[in-house]
């Protein structure tokens, strides 16, 4: 899927929430095929839009892409925050697994990764991190840990997983989840809980 750069106008756009779910998910049935052409004149001719409404809300295909990627994530695979951090991790890590074993994952995949290197802006990179560092932390203090920020459980659980997916050999959610659980739970016993004093808030 080849995932082109293009620069459009900045003026805000007053859109409204049907035209804008028109254009997710427009963007959601391009990367379902993977001949297609993702460009903004192509998603908007598929959501029956002019390509000048999306250039004025997202501006690039990347930050329109990104846009869809974040907000899936985060819907098809939320962070549980029950204060049991064996069985929280358990269940997300299994859901985050089965979601990278499914037939549009590699394909989503590889789109993300090429918007994100075409992209100038470091915050588009960020965009994508940062609302898990903030799931994780609160899954983190709803457990009472303390010693183990959020960022450090993308470093442990989400980097693995995908790198795996990317290179076309994804994890099985059946064997690999409990591993990956048990592989954080070390990391969190091992690690002391800083002084208050010491501590200092996640970005």
């Amino acid at each position: 899927m080849r995932v082109p750069e293009t620069a459009g106008s900045i003026r805000p756009g007053g859109r409204t929430a049907r035209t804008r779910e028109a254009v997710l998910a427009a963007v959601r049935e391009t990367l379902g095929e993977p001949d297609a052409e993702l460009t903004i004149p192509a998603v908007a001719q598929r959501a029956g839009v002019h390509p000048t409404t999306v250039y004025r809300r997202w501006r690039t295909i990347e930050s329109l892409l990104l846009e869809v990627v974040v907000g899936d994530v985060r819907t098809s695979s939320p962070v549980p925050a029950s204060g049991d951090l064996r069985a929280d991790l358990t269940e997300y890590v299994g859901r985050l697994l089965t979601s990278l074993s499914g037939p549009h994952a590699l394909g989503m995949l590889r789109a993300l990764l090429a918007a994100t290197r075409a992209s100038t802006d470091p915050h588009d990179v960020m965009a994508i991190v940062q609302p898990r560092v903030d799931d994780f932390r609160a899954m983190l203090e709803a457990a009472g840990v303390t010693g183990v920020s959020g960022m450090q459980l993308v470093e442990l659980v989400i980097a693995p997983a995908y790198l795996w997916a990317q290179l076309g050999a994804p994890l099985d959610p059946e064997h690999d989840t409990a591993r990956l659980v048990d592989a954080v739970l070390a990391v969190v016993r091992a690690t002391p809980a800083p002084d208050a004093a010491d501590r200092t808030p996640e970005p």
